[in-house]
């Protein structure tokens, strides 16, 4: 086995994978890694433009004899979940990833790997570079920002890409051929007020819980993992109910689209209340490693004291911002009826910031069916309004509509079958893929989403498997090779 990733088969894609790795690239820090794509496709004497949104487009002449071929698109996105270990010392805004080839896996040490996407990316850099693989006029389409609300889909302009078939590479099972997927929707809450002080002869706590898995809001939000911030606030409820705790500040989650891992609270006590709330933590510690024995690993519940906070959030606005996150959907919502095991529509509770002056919670809601995504968008306003909180909703869109007629579908069918001597399963996905945004803006295109096998994106436990990279390549250099 190799000691470095570019030394993987296939070299092409792992060598651009590699590279890509060693620039920073979270979302809304793309700087670098735009530069090295841009330096990239001029550097191959290849028409390159980055539109007004941020993204990468790279076109290529078809090969002799091919010339009058479909156009394709090629489309990945290059930012990253930045996402890490609590004990891992690393700023995703100047530091590489540390990737580690661990048997049959890819994995980075103690962060995400950012095989989300730029597997994708790599695989079609090393076809723009080749001078042996077969096909017709193509067109690499790299976006920017897809991870916290895919900006760069949203930001096309119609007419900016000129290829009528669009061979999506973000998908994480090999194998199978994504037709549709889920839509989605930013949900903001939040509150203002003046803190107020604390009382007299009170000690500060800090609340801590880490160790979760995480991973991703769409694809593993059915798994039954915990969500740290609904944990916690299990917690804070009872021990301002209680034991009259206060609330200083919280924080809770960093991504609307990965289920969140960590979560604290700096909370206030009566001194001799002390040992009772040290209590308290290890029953829940105790509860919640019961409960999530089979979905998690090791649950980490501590508290510890620290300097008392200047000011504290009043109790009135403390008592509804607890009573609501407890109140909050959360998880699996509904699975499709016709597809019972596919998630239809969900929500994830992603992020909660408090302190004694605002407050600031920040949701992902997703459906493959409008009407239940606005359902659930009516619940979620309805128990923060009464709550006090103001509520504001962004970034909606609808879901990937599948079209089983499809010719880049029936042409990656084929191909596959050829190949591996079976069919692919062909699947709705609930994850949001970036093919919804663009069909509406170019409603002519016909989209198939697919990709090596990837586990845990959007948490430190993000690993892609390394025979399903070959694998991916190789379906993808025969596809475009066979459409005609």
């Amino acid at each position: 086995m190799a000691n470095c990733i570019c030394e993987l088969q296939p070299t092409a894609l792992w060598k651009n994978f590699y590279n890509l790795c060693q620039v920073p690239h979270p979302s809304h820090h793309l700087e670098q890694i735009t530069k090295l794509i841009v330096d990239f496709g001029k550097g191959l004497g290849l028409e390159t433009i980055v539109d007004k949104a941020g993204n990468v487009l790279i076109r290529k002449p078809a090969t002799p004899g091919m010339e009058n071929v479909t156009p394709v698109i090629l489309q990945a996105h290059m930012d990253m979940v930045p996402q890490k270990n609590n004990d891992k010392v690393h700023n995703f805004e100047t530091d590489p990833i540390e990737t580690i080839i661990d048997g049959d896996w890819v994995r980075a040490n103690g962060t995400t790997l950012g095989a989300d996407n730029c597997i994708g990316v790599a695989a079609g850099m090393a076809i723009l570079e080749s001078k042996d693989i077969q096909h017709g006029p193509l067109e690499l389409f790299i976006t920017a920002d897809e991870e916290t609300g895919m900006f760069g889909a949203f930001g096309l302009e119609p007419g900016f890409l000129q290829g009528k078939l669009l061979m999506n590479m973000d998908s994480e099972d090999f194998g199978e051929l994504y037709v549709g997927c889920a839509g989605g929707m930013d949900a903001t809450i939040e509150w203002k007020y003046q803190g107020v002080a604390l009382p007299v002869d009170d000690i500060a706590l800090k609340v801590n819980i880490t160790g979760l898995k995480g991973g991703h809001s769409g694809l593993e939000i059915n798994l039954g993992r915990a969500n740290a911030n609904k944990l916690l606030f299990r917690f804070l409820k009872e021990a301002v109910s209680q034991y009259e705790a206060r609330l200083a500040k919280v924080e809770g989650g960093n991504m609307r689209n990965a289920i969140p891992r960590e979560a604290y609270a700096i909370i206030t006590i009566p001194a001799e209340a002390r040992e009772e709330i040290e209590k308290l933590v290890e029953e829940y510690a105790a509860l919640f490693n019961e409960e999530y024995k089979v979905t998690e690993n090791q649950i980490i519940f501590t508290c510890e004291e620290v300097e008392a906070p200047e000011m504290l959030i009043p109790e009135e606005i403390q008592d509804d911002l607890i009573n609501a996150v407890t109140a909050c959907p959360n998880g699996v919502f509904r699975m499709i009826p016709a597809i019972p095991d596919t998630v239809e529509t969900s929500m994830n509770l992603s992020i909660v910031e408090a302190n004694s002056e605002e407050i600031s919670i920040k949701c992902l809601l997703r459906s493959s069916v409008d009407s239940k995504k606005y359902e659930l968008a009516e619940m979620v306003e309805s128990v923060f309004t009464l709550a006090g909180g103001k509520v504001e909703f962004s970034g909606s869109y609808s879901g990937w509509n599948p079209n089983l007629d499809s010719k880049i579908l029936k042409a990656m069918s084929e191909t596959y079958e050829q190949l591996y001597g079976e069919k692919p399963a062909v699947k709705v996905i609930h994850a949001g893929l970036e093919c919804g945004i663009l069909g509406a803006i170019e409603p002519g295109l016909d989209m198939v989403s697919y990709g090596p096998t990837i586990r845990h994106p959007h948490s430190p436990d993000e690993k892609v498997n390394i025979p399903s990279v070959a694998k991916f390549w190789d379906f993808t250099v025969a596809t475009l090779a066979n459409i005609k």
